[in-house]
């Protein structure tokens, strides 16, 4: 065998490369396992996103927004809007004395009028 030959094998033999970048040996199986790693990661990844869609997909409370009108003298607006535990209450001035108004948020409809005294 050529001496360059045998010292190229020795090269490869240690540093587990090819002096032409091939990786040989123990380097090549570190690649595949990189490789087969990453690809776990992948498919993980996109199970994950997959599910997280699915799940905000399905998940209760997420209905259609509600137009609300409500039936108030001209001249009405609105001063404040509050949340509930499972109301809005809607302070209105103008158009008669000032008053809440008190909103069921996923069907629309008005559940209490209270009236403010001046």
């Amino acid at each position: 065998m050529p001496a360059n030959v045998a010292r190229a094998q020795r090269a490869v033999n240690r540093i587990g490369r090819d002096p032409g970048g091939i990786v040989v040996g123990n380097g090549l199986r570190a690649l595949k396992i990189l490789t087969v790693g990453m690809g776990v990661l992948i498919l993980a990844g996109t199970a994950v996103i997959v599910g997280v869609i699915f799940h905000r997909a399905t998940a209760p409370g997420t209905s259609a927004p509600v137009a609300l009108t409500l039936d108030q003298p001209a001249g009405t607006r609105i001063v404040g809007i509050a949340a509930t535990q499972d109301r809005l209450a809607v302070q209105l001035q103008g158009g008669g004395a000032d008053r809440v108004v008190l909103v069921d948020p996923r069907t629309g409809a008005v559940t209490g009028r209270i009236a403010l005294a001046r």
